[in-house]
């Protein structure tokens, strides 16, 4: 197997590992906690690195699950993707300012929606459209099989793109 170093293989995913807590806990403090415990454990593991097939793929399932359990003992009181800073949109491709406040109203509304999408579908959402993993490394992370990758991936972009459209429809 593969040489893995904790300074090149490991460190570079506390990015990927911190966009998938945070899609998860909806917390921001969380999932910088969530990433650091997950990063623990991965080193806690190297003696058995030479095992692992993917370094990635068994940091993201780490992090998954740290992620669930602080969802599970946390309150319903959720801080919004909508109040962090990084994810907003591209001023460059208009100058026009009621364009870009359109196009911002539209982002916070579809992570309003992925929000409130049930824990899989989120998680799956964020897992391929935004961090592009294939459906076997999807599965291998949530442990499920690729059909259920693929069942869950197309009922939250259904679900996401009924309600858009209702909600843009209706102009709220």
């Amino acid at each position: 197997m593969k040489n893995n170093s904790f300074r090149d293989d490991v460190l570079p995913l506390k990015d990927k590992l911190y966009r998938l807590a945070l899609r998860i806990t909806l917390n921001s403090a969380e999932a910088e906690d969530v990433v650091q415990e997950t990063l623990i454990k991965v080193w806690n593991r190297r003696a058995q690195w030479e095992e692992i097939e993917s370094i990635e793929a068994f940091a993201l399932t780490v992090c998954r699950n740290l992620s669930l359990d602080k969802i599970k003992r946390m309150s319903n009181d959720h801080e919004s993707l909508d109040d962090s800073p990084h994810d907003s949109p591209d001023s460059s491709f208009s100058s026009n300012p009621e364009e870009l406040a359109m196009a911002r109203d539209q982002v916070a509304l579809v992570r309003q929606l992925i929000d409130r999408l049930p824990e899989k579908q989120r998680s799956v959402i964020q897992l391929r459209d935004i961090e592009g993993k294939s459906y076997r490394e999807i599965a291998n992370i949530m442990c499920i099989s690729e059909e259920q990758v693929k069942v869950n991936l197309f009922r939250a972009r259904q679900t996401i793109k009924k309600k858009f459209s209702e909600t843009d429809s209706y102009g709220l």
